[in-house]
């Protein structure tokens, strides 16, 4: 009875996720045609009754990303047209995080154009997982949740390594998100410092904290190419790291990504199902996936009751 005005809607980037946040629920799946006719154009229809109702709409915005973005909008603006009392955008991956800011003259901040569309098209209030920048929750003059993939992660290391561990951020960037990891596991905490020459190739990593002869983990939050990841890896290597694995919120893993790590030094990559990995990525041995549709199960619940959703990761 507590969940009877809830509706969860999903598109169809990554649908065996919204089945299982619908199982964690344990509410049916809303009903809804979501189709691309022939010159690439979508149509959506809502097969239900969702007026008064608090909806939800899950859609990660990762490749084909503007398909999925398009289709995140235009299943927002049915739901909209269809007098639903709130609808939240819940991104399990939000597309265009990368440009968050003004890196050069007369780039776009797409992370905030992202935003304004999704208001637009009627979205109250949005649940995402690990953005790429805290800031992108101020582009949005909604409420946003941030949540964060730890507790996910957390456990599977605590169950899979053994003591005197070391958390490794591959990028300055990833300080602050390592160093909150190592704090929970009491570990160590490592810094590789990347060099880059005129032409923005890699020319030098340092690695700032002790690693030889202590099993690391690469901490970050994507892995988009690999090139990143996979240099770090040998760069422990060659400071005599007993064992290398990494684990990221966001497989992006596109281009030469899983040969590189299939020839890398990296053990296991333990990445969640934000994105659902494709055929050939799933063959890779070294890829172990984890399950966040109870974390975002449980936000969905509690921002359906009212209740608090930051006490998750207390």
């Amino acid at each position: 009875m507590l969940l009877d005005r809830l509706k969860l809607f999903g598109g169809n980037s990554n649908p065996e996720l919204t089945v299982k946040v619908c199982q964690h629920l344990q509410i049916s799946q809303g009903q809804g045609t979501v189709r691309t006719f022939s010159d690439g154009e979508i149509m959506v229809e809502i097969g239900e009754n969702v007026r008064g109702r608090d909806v939800f709409v899950m859609q990660s915005t990762c490749s084909p990303v503007n398909h999925n973005l398009m289709e995140l909008l235009v299943i927002m603006d049915a739901l909209k047209r269809a007098s639903a009392w709130r609808i939240t955008a819940v991104l399990p991956y939000y597309g265009y995080a990368r440009q968050d800011s003004k890196v050069l003259p007369r780039v776009p901040i797409s992370a905030k154009l992202v935003a304004d569309l999704i208001t637009v098209a009627g979205g109250h209030r949005v649940i995402c997982l690990d953005l790429h920048a805290n800031q992108i929750q101020g582009f949005f003059n909604i409420p946003v949740d941030n949540l964060f993939a730890a507790p996910v992660l957390l456990d599977y290391i605590r169950q899979h390594f053994m003591n005197d561990l070391v958390i490794v951020s591959p990028d300055a960037g990833g300080v602050e998100r390592a160093r909150a990891f190592a704090k929970r596991l009491h570990a160590n905490l490592a810094i590789i410092d990347k060099r880059r020459d005129k032409d923005q190739k890699v020319e030098a990593m340092h690695i700032i904290g002790e690693v030889e002869g202590r099993p690391a983990i690469i901490l970050d939050d994507m892995v988009d190419t690999g090139g990143t990841l996979t240099e770090a890896a040998k760069a422990l290597a060659q400071k005599g790291a007993a064992s290398i694995n990494a684990c990221c919120t966001h497989p992006v893993l596109s281009g030469s990504a899983i040969e590189r790590i299939e020839q890398s030094a990296i053990e296991r990559l333990i990445v969640t199902d934000t994105i659902p990995l494709k055929p050939e990525t799933k063959a890779c041995k070294k890829i172990e996936v984890l399950t966040v549709a109870g974390l975002l199960g449980e936000a969905i619940k509690r921002t359906h009751l009212n209740d608090s959703v930051s006490s998750l990761f207390v």
